[in-house]
C-alpha cells in the first residue's frame, strides 16, 4: 500500500476486501477490466494486468490475515492469480507477434502450439507471496514452417519471440511495477540452452540427457497456460519420464548428495539454525527435506503406482504414497502437518518481508519428524527403505 496507493480503494471496500474469487470469477474480473482498454495501448494494458494482480493479492493476504482463508486456499489462490496473468499474457503477446508476422500455416488461435510450463512453487501450487515463476516455454512447430505475413520469420523463430514478448510483458517495470520475476534456468541446458524448445528436443533430453535433479523438478511440472493439444502431450511424456524405473539405491544417492550441496551452500551452519531461528526452507528437518523425500518417492516408485504421476503438490502426493501403502497414515499426516505449519510461518514472514525463519522451539517436533523420516528413507544401504 505504502509503495502503490493506488490500492486504498480497494482496501476500503470491504464487500470485496475479503472476497477472493475462484479461478474463474479471476478470469472474468480480467476481462471486464481488460475490454475497457484499446487492443493497441500496450502500455495501459501492462498497467491493468498489474492492478488486477496487486489488488486480488490484498484480497489473499487480507482474508488470510482475518483468517478466513486456511494456508492451502491462500496458495492455491495466489497460484490461480498467477495462472489468470499468464494465460492473458501469452494472449496478448500472440496478438503482438500475429500483428507482425501473420499466421502460422495450419495454426488456430483456438488450441496455439505453444505451453507455458511451471515448476517449482507455482507448478506445485504452493506459490506465496512475493514468489518469482519458474518457466519452462514449449512449442510444436516444423522449423520449416513459415509464417504468411510480410515480416515471416520460421516458426522456431516465430515462437522464440513469443516467450521473449511474454517475459517482456511481465518483468518490465512500470508505475506499478513488475508483474512477477521470472525465472528460467530450468528449461533444457539451463541459461545456455533456447529459451523456447521443441516438444521433440525437451521429449529426447529429459529421456537422453537431464540430470537427477531434473526429473526431481519435472515432479512439480504442470501445463498452466496454452494449447490443450500440446499440453496433453507434455502431460503424457511427463508421466513416462516419471514412470521409469530407476536403480533405487543409485536413485537415493543423488537425491541424498544433491541436499547435502545445497544445504551446505544455503543453510546457516549447515543445519539451518542459528540464535534460536530455524531457517524453515533449507535447515535441517525443514521443507526441502519433505520435497526432496516425496520427489525420491515419486521417482523410485511411479513405476509401480502410476498414481504418484497424478499431482504436483506435496501434500496430494503425500496423501497418494499413503494410498498406495507407502506410507502409513501417521507418518504421512505427521508429515503433512510438519509441510502445512512450516509453510504457514514461511507465509506470514514473507508479509513482514523478512526471511523465512521461525523459533526454533516452536518447530522442533516438527522438524523430529522429518529428521525421523529422512533416515527411514534416505539412509544409503537401509534395505527397510519405504
Amino acid at each position: 500500500l505504502a509503495r502503490n496507493p493506488v490500492l486504498l480503494d480497494e482496501l476500503l471496500n470491504e464487500d470485496s476486501l475479503y472476497s477472493v474469487p475462484d479461478q474463474e470469477g479471476l478470469y472474468s474480473d480480467l476481462r471486464q477490466q481488460m475490454l475497457r482498454i484499446p487492443e493497441d495501448d500496450q502500455e495501459a494494458l501492462m498497467e491493468a494486468l498489474r492492478y488486477f494482480k496487486l489488488a486480488h493479492v490484498l484480497r489473499v493476504a487480507a482474508s488470510e490475515i482475518v483468517g478466513t482463508l486456511p494456508l492451502m486456499k491462500v496458495s492455491d489462490y495466489l497460484s490461480y492469480i498467477a495462472e489468470v496473468v499468464l494465460g492473458y499474457v501469452l494472449q496478448l503477446a500472440w496478438q503482438d507477434l500475429r500483428a507482425r508476422h501473420g499466421d502460422l500455416p495450419g495454426v488456430s488461435s483456438d488450441d496455439v502450439p505453444f505451453i507455458v510450463v511451471a515448476y517449482g512453487k507455482l507448478g506445485g501450487l504452493e506459490l506465496g507471496y512475493g514468489s518469482d515463476l519458474d518457466l519452462v516455454f514449449i512449442h510444436d512447430v516444423s522449423s520449416t514452417d513459415v509464417t504468411e505475413g510480410k515480416r515471416a520469420v520460421d516458426g522456431a523463430t516465430f515462437f522464440t519471440r513469443l516467450g521473449q514478448r511474454m517475459i517482456h510483458i511481465l518483468t518490465a517495470n512500470t508505475g506499478l511495477g513488475q508483474l512477477y520475476e521470472v525465472d528460467m534456468r530450468l528449461r533444457p541446458s539451463g541459461d545456455s540452452g533456447l529459451l523456447v524448445t521443441s516438444v521433440k528436443a525437451f521429449a529426447d533430453y529429459q529421456e537422453n540427457t537431464a540430470w537427477t535433479w531434473e526429473h526431481q523438478a519435472l515432479v512439480r511440472a504442470r501445463v498452466v497456460a496454452g494449447g490443450t493439444s500440446l499440453a496433453r502431450q507434455f502431460e503424457a511424456l511427463r508421466a513416462s519420464v516419471l514412470g521409469k524405473a530407476r536403480d533405487e539405491a543409485a536413485l537415493c544417492g543423488e537425491v541424498v548428495e544433491m541436499r547435502e550441496r545445497m544445504r551446505t551452500h544455503l543453510a546457516s551452519g549447515g543445519s539451518g539454525e542459528k540464535n534460536g531461528q530455524f531457517e524453515l526452507k533449507q535447515g535441517l528437518g525443514g521443507i526441502v527435506d519433505i520435497e526432496f523425500m516425496v520427489q525420491y518417492a515419486v521417482l523410485a516408485q511411479a513405476h509401480r503406482y502410476p498414481s504418484l504421476t497424478r499431482y504436483t503438490d506435496n501434500i496430494r502426493i503425500l496423501e497418494s504414497l499413503q494410498a498406495e501403502g507407502l506410507l502409513d497414515e501417521m507418518q504421512a499426516l505427521a508429515l503433512i502437518d510438519a509441510y502445512k505449519t512450516f509453510r504457514s510461518f514461511v507465509h506470514r514472514s514473507s508479509l513482514q518481508e523478512e526471511k523465512g525463519l521461525a523459533p526454533a522451539a516452536e518447530v522442533a517436533d516438527h522438524r523430529r519428524v522429518v529428521m525421523a523420516q529422512w533416515q527411514q528413507w534416505m539412509t544409503p544401504g537401509d534395505t527397510d527403505k519405504q
